[in-house]
């Protein structure tokens, strides 16, 4: 008999510690304090986050129409950014702002389900609530935009939502920026754009085979998450030869000290950066110069045709 009950009781207590650990984490309302938004501020964390970059309708020039569209592929399928602009239908007019922390810093849907880590929350996890909260008030005076995007076209055992809380365990820490005392406020400003809403980690690092973030590795470049292609390492060990100006122009700009200019994936993060502040994008640079060495994967060499 007990030879029986064993292996059921051994088999229960795994589904209930799967259960349990996959579970979905929320943000209740109550959570929230009274609170009056700086819908300025929302703007720069908008521009920060780059929120455009990914959600803006492709293909047409202005970058508040959140309609979504744009397809993002990777490794594990390809993912289509939704709609978030106001529109009550089809974006999020209807989520509370509980709804709209929770997806930020948590990586759960209104309905309790997990979004994939397409959505950088990993980063966005490190943001001040406040910060978010605005950024929510800001995306409620953009124009809201009929027509949601198409499902994302993701395999089997990609696709199974749930699968994605053991995800967020392995390589989601829970913690808030933490400024450090013997750095400028200068550079602390920086630290925090670029590890939280700026997310620049999520594509100037390599990652393992489950993706995540190698973090051994962090901000030393590798393969295009998006696909073909090098994202280049940012830290001092490919451009040590920038200056903390030279990081700011280019955050500005796009263009880089030798004359180059940035294209793809970057070109839509400085229509970002470039909305920025000049204070900001110094603080940026400041932080950006001090990244110490660090060795990236190796590239792989161009085949001959």
């Amino acid at each position: 008999m007990l030879r029986r009950i064993f292996p059921a009781v051994i088999i229960l207590v795994g589904i209930g510690v799967y259960w349990w650990l996959t579970m979905p984490a929320t943000i209740l309302a109550s959570a929230l304090p009274a609170y009056q938004p700086d819908v300025g501020n929302g703007a720069t964390i908008f521009n920060a986050g780059g929120c455009s970059s990914c959600h803006a309708v492709p293909d047409q020039p202005d970058r508040t129409r959140l309609g979504g569209g744009l397809a993002i592929p990777s490794p594990f399928g390809t993912f289509y950014a939704p709609n978030i602009s106001p529109d009550p239908n089809d974006g999020i007019g209807r989520w509370s702002e509980a709804d709209f922390v929770t997806a930020v810093m948590k990586g759960t849907s209104p309905d309790g389900v997990h979004f994939f880590p397409a959505f950088p929350y990993t980063s966005y996890q490190h943001g001040k609530v406040e910060d978010v909260r605005d950024l929510f008030a800001f995306i409620k005076t953009l124009p809201p935009v009929a027509g949601k995007a198409r499902g994302h076209d993701v395999p089997f055992p990609f696709n199974i939502r749930r699968n994605i809380g053991v995800w967020k365990f392995l390589f989601m820490d829970g913690k808030p920026f933490t400024p450090d005392p013997t750095r400028s406020a200068q550079w602390n400003r920086g630290a925090y754009l670029v590890n939280s809403f700026g997310h620049c980690a999520e594509c100037h690092s390599p990652r393992n085979f489950l993706g995540g973030i190698v973090s051994a590795q962090r901000f030393a470049g590798g393969p295009n998450p998006e696909g073909e292609g090098w994202v280049p390492n940012i830290t001092q060990k490919n451009l040590g030869d920038w200056s903390a100006k030279d990081f700011a122009y280019f955050l500005k700009t796009g263009e880089l000290p030798e004359g180059d200019s940035a294209s793809g994936l970057m070109a839509r993060v400085i229509k970002n950066t470039s909305q920025l502040s000049d204070e900001d994008r110094a603080a940026m640079a400041d932080y950006l110069k001090s990244l110490p060495p660090v060795e990236g994967p190796t590239r792989p060499k161009r085949s001959e045709s």
